[in-house]
């Protein structure tokens, strides 16, 4: 496995491409006295370059927690990846995790390409040639303190809105998963709503109210994403994970972490302050992303924890080092004021590989 740069890239694509040449030239050549033909390897050929073809995906952000994760499952299961970075550090990351092994030693390639999240022609050109795309939709506050701040909630639909257009504009495209949140369903009148599973979506006035900012931004782009992708006809899918983490996820994942902890005592409270292991959710994308070869759209809900105890709650706020505990006068008393968190859909396409814990 080696990280490969545009031009290079480029080049290697044209030296395939001349060997490929030869080799279907050297099959149907015939030799002078001796009829010879052998048409029979040329659709084995074909076959094979179009499994490649369908191998190719690019993910953005792909130096992130979430991002790194699923790139190294998608290298895991054949697939060659290009991996968006938008400065000259995130591609020194990447090469840093190929040495240190953070990065999963592969036969396949990576591919590094800069693009601009803000520019669709961009995001196109860096989409064209991969049959899918993983937006992870991972950001970081440029203040650096709040977690995510009011004004990034429009950063993230314009950008989840500039990925999903390039999608729907690049030929090669067919199939988009993104990485939306569970704060995007669980933010609503839970006395209206006992079960919350992936037909649910957060009240947008409540995350207002509330100043739940990373629960409006996710709200608000996966909205956006799903309008576009039924307007063009690409497929979509999203994924809603809890709390992403694993390990060092608090200095390695920061942003997410801090933002989607803002009310986690309200959401302990109501039985929904959930989390999921960020390999088994890289797991999940790959599948997810697989399965849309036999569906158009789905919406999923990820989690394998729910927090029901004190004691798993101080073990969460020991983690991050974030005062999340509650007292105990606010504590839940009465589990009849529980709302039922529901996985049910996506344990359905991991129950063949995985166990899956679903519905607490």
């Amino acid at each position: 496995m080696g990280i490969v740069c545009p031009d290079e890239s480029k080049r290697i694509e044209i030296e395939e491409f001349r060997r490929m040449l030869l080799s279907n030239a050297a099959v149907h050549r015939t030799k002078a006295g001796d009829e010879f033909q052998n048409p029979g390897k040329l659709p084995a050929a074909n076959r094979h370059n179009r499994e490649l073809e369908e191998k190719k995906v690019c993910v953005t952000s792909g130096v992130s927690f979430l991002g790194i994760a699923i790139v190294n499952q998608l290298l895991l299961r054949g697939y060659s990846v290009r991996v968006i970075v938008e400065k000259q550090e995130d591609l020194e990351k990447l090469r840093e995790m190929e040495i240190s092994g953070e990065m999963r030693q592969s036969m396949n390639t990576v591919e590094a390409v800069m693009a601009r999240l803000n520019d669709i022609q961009s995001l196109s050109q860096a989409f064209s040639g991969c049959r899918g795309v993983f937006h992870t939709a991972a950001f970081v506050d440029p203040a650096g303190l709040s977690g995510y701040s009011k004004s990034m909630v429009e950063v993230e639909v314009l950008v989840t809105k500039n990925v999903t257009q390039a999608c729907a504009i690049t030929p090669s495209v067919r199939n988009c998963v993104l990485t939306s949140s569970l704060v995007a369903c669980v933010w609503q009148d839970i006395n209206s709503s006992r079960t919350i599973d992936h037909d649910c979506w957060s009240d947008e006035f409540i995350c207002i109210d509330k100043k739940l900012w990373y629960a409006l931004g996710k709200l608000k782009a996966e909205r956006v994403a799903w309008n576009i992708a039924r307007e063009s006809g690409f497929k979509l899918a999203t994924i809603c994970p809890g709390l992403v983490t694993g390990p060092e996820f608090i200095s390695r994942n920061p942003t997410p972490t801090i933002a989607y902890l803002k009310g986690a005592q309200e959401m302990f409270r109501n039985g929904l302050l959930a989390t999921v292991d960020v390999n088994r959710l890289a797991v999940e994308h790959v599948l997810v992303f697989e399965d849309m070869k036999n569906t158009s759209y789905n919406r999923y809900i990820s989690f394998d924890q729910v927090i029901r105890s004190e004691e798993e709650l101080e073990k969460l706020a020991r983690e991050t080092g974030i005062d999340i505990r509650t007292t105990r006068s606010n504590s839940r008393t009465n589990s009849s004021n529980i709302v039922k968190l529901s996985n049910a859909k996506l344990c359905g396409l991991m129950s063949t590989i995985h166990r899956c814990h679903n519905e607490f």
